[in-house]
């Protein structure tokens, strides 16, 4: 702090004037308050991040509208984190297409079989954009794995999805495959 000379008015000698030195104190508290109220103030009212939205297309009710089975990855979501997938639709699922277990992970799981197959599809006429992802979350599904597979979506950009219930035999599946 510094301090302040202040000279005061009586002198002790003719011609000479006493002086005396008093220490100035401020009082900080007020000023840190503001601190606070300022900063919270602005943590408060500033967007950190503004949430995005993604379009969701769902399938009109009606009749079905078929999609190639060579161009077609169906995606079971169960209970406990747990997804399986099959090529094709419903119908020849476990038949002549096998419904295989898929992990999360990118390299080795959901992420490799998107992957690999539009690279399958890069070489067909229609091209990458000809794959169709069809999505069948199930009863035990968390709604957490539903938004990650659509994250997947994006990440890979599949412009051909559609969120739809299981079918008998894909409910059949996902509750005999529920602890596995």
């Amino acid at each position: 702090m510094e301090t302040i000379t202040i000279e005061q008015g009586r002198r002790q000698r003719p011609g000479v004037k006493h002086l005396t030195k008093h220490n100035l104190k401020v009082d900080m508290t007020p000023m840190v308050d503001l601190g606070f109220l300022l900063i919270s103030f602005f943590v408060v009212t500033t967007e950190l991040s503004r949430p995005r939205t993604m379009n969701l297309y769902m399938p009109h009710d009606g009749k079905p509208m078929p999609s190639a089975e060579s161009k077609t990855i169906t995606i079971l979501a169960g209970g406990n984190n747990r997804l399986f997938y099959y090529f094709g639709e419903e119908n020849a699922a476990g038949i002549k297409n096998p419904i295989m277990p898929l992990s999360w992970d990118e390299k080795t799981g959901i992420g490799k079989i998107i992957s690999e197959k539009q690279l399958q599809l890069d070489h067909s006429k229609g091209g990458r954009n000809e794959l169709m992802v069809i999505i069948k979350p199930g009863k035990e599904s968390a709604y957490k794995n539903l938004v990650n597979l659509l994250d997947e979506m994006l990440i890979h950009q599949v412009s051909g999805y559609a969120i739809i219930k299981p079918g008998k035999r894909d409910a059949l599946y996902l509750e005999s495959h529920k602890y596995y």
